[in-house]
């Protein structure tokens, strides 16, 4: 197994090893930039993953914030198996596609806290019908 390579990150490398070119890890991919944590809420995409961000705004008239959210398409290399639900890190790097420019630099395993994509409602209780709610 070869070795990860430092990417000047303070983030541990992967376990798993892989043979793609855009991994900052294993391919000759560099980094750069802005460092964001985030959620996945969706991984429909080919090693790809839709990442949430959530924020909060000051509004000066009411003296208050406002709860926001960014979205980001960001390439999830395959050593580090990202699902749905993730709490990830991404850095900024040269454009991969027209929306793509963050790489997925560390994953977490979570659970989903906002709502995406993917986001599914909770089944309805075993033996309970749309009848029985009338």
């Amino acid at each position: 197994m070869a070795k990860a390579r430092d990417i000047g990150v303070d983030v541990a490398a992967p376990a798993q090893e892989c043979s793609d070119p855009h991994c900052p890890f294993h391919g000759g991919f560099s980094v750069r930039g802005q460092i964001i944590d985030g959620q996945v809420v969706s991984t429909r995409m080919e090693r790809s993953a839709r990442v949430q961000r959530e924020y909060l705004r000051y509004v000066p008239k009411y003296e208050r914030y406002e709860k926001r959210t960014s979205s980001y398409n960001a390439h999830a290399p395959p050593c580090l198996q990202v699902q749905v639900g993730d709490v990830v890190k991404l850095m900024e790097c040269r454009p991969l596609s027209k929306t793509k420019s963050f790489v997925i630099i560390e994953a977490k395993r979570g659970n989903l806290r906002i709502a995406g994509d993917d986001a599914t409602a909770p089944a309805a209780k075993a033996g309970e019908t749309e009848s029985d709610n009338e």
